[in-house]
């Protein structure tokens, strides 16, 4: 290891745990070739409201995904219910479980095939590992779903250790924090987690004892934050800061 390399320095953290999507996988830019997928075949709208479209999308104002990830619903569930929900606003036709099954795979079908890992993602992966740390990703998630992401993306060395299938719910309980330390094998209070949600990712891993770090990338946020869950919270804007600021 050279004076140069990043990671040098001693860190205080012997584990990173990482969130998968919008912190290693672009999942964004995935969504937007999906939602325009959709919105061509299905909405009267045209290329200019692409950004509104994505932006509903993900601000997911109903919060189906989070019932989901609860374990109240299924993964279909939630995205019928989200489906439904663009269409009302948008002037799109109301979805039965037929049609929204070829819906789905026009959404699904395009949102696979853009799958890419972010540019910052695989450096500091090899930089963390040739120091020593141990890495793994916790995600809301299903497992199969996340590993085919992982695989797709050239992502798998990184173990997927916790899915929303392990506990049956997800972040921002506490338990699933603890459950990826376990199988990291590394203590709670000498383990990162990195995420790009400041209250689902950060403060949740925070609470739970681990070291919460807030990937804010540029450009728009799904959502206002709230700066009472950036207490005691590290902040990043690209995964290329990430071991200067572990550092002891």
């Amino acid at each position: 290891m050279t004076a140069a390399d990043p990671v040098a320095p001693a860190l205080r953290v012997d584990g990173v745990l990482f969130d998968v999507d919008d912190t290693l996988v672009d999942t964004r830019g995935a969504f937007v070739h999906a939602l325009a997928a959709v919105a061509r075949r299905y909405l009267p709208t045209g290329p200019e409201r692409d950004a509104e479209i994505l932006s509903v999308w993900r601000a997911d104002a109903g919060g189906h995904y989070a019932a989901y990830t609860r374990g109240e619903v299924s993964h279909e569930a939630q995205r019928l219910a989200r489906a439904n929900e663009l269409h009302a606003r948008f002037g799109g036709p109301a979805l039965d479980e037929e049609s929204f099954a070829e819906w789905d795979g026009v959404f699904d079908g395009t949102f696979r095939a853009a799958w890419a890992r972010h540019d910052d993602a695989d450096d500091v992966v090899d930089a963390l590992l040739d120091a020593g740390v141990v890495v793994g990703a916790l995600t809301n998630a299903a497992t199969a779903y996340q590993q085919a992401k992982l695989e797709a993306t050239g992502l798998d060395r990184v173990p997927l250790l916790v899915t929303v299938d392990t506990l049956g719910f997800g972040k921002p309980d506490p338990r699933v924090f603890l459950e990826a330390c376990r199988r990291l094998g590394t203590d709670p209070a000498r383990t990162a987690y990195v995420g790009d949600e400041p209250d689902v990712d950060a403060a949740a891993a925070r609470d739970a004892g681990l070291v919460g770090v807030w990937l804010d990338r540029p450009g728009a946020r799904r959502r206002p934050v709230d700066e009472a869950w950036l207490a005691g919270v590290t902040v990043i804007r690209s995964l290329s800061e990430l071991p200067a600021a572990l550092a002891a």
